[in-house]
């Protein structure tokens, strides 16, 4: 089967998306506003963050609520 200019294996890095710079989800804009308000860290939620950004806060906020409530 021969590949046409239109096949990703022929795409330049240029065109491909950026993943690192998606916005991110509805999901994840949810989840990090209620763990920032219940952790009393409001500031690490911002509307415009990536998805990865987004993740890695949710992930270092539920670690921190973790330990919080270990005590």
């Amino acid at each position: 089967m021969a590949r046409t200019a239109s096949s990703p294996a022929t795409r330049s890095y240029a065109e491909l998306p950026d993943r690192l710079s998606v916005p991110m989800t509805r999901g994840q804009a949810l989840t990090l506003k209620s763990l920032a308000i219940e952790a009393y860290q409001p500031k690490q939620f911002a509307s415009d963050l990536t998805r990865v950004e987004a993740a890695r806060r949710i992930e270092e906020l539920k670690q921190e609520i973790a330990l919080a409530d270990s005590f």
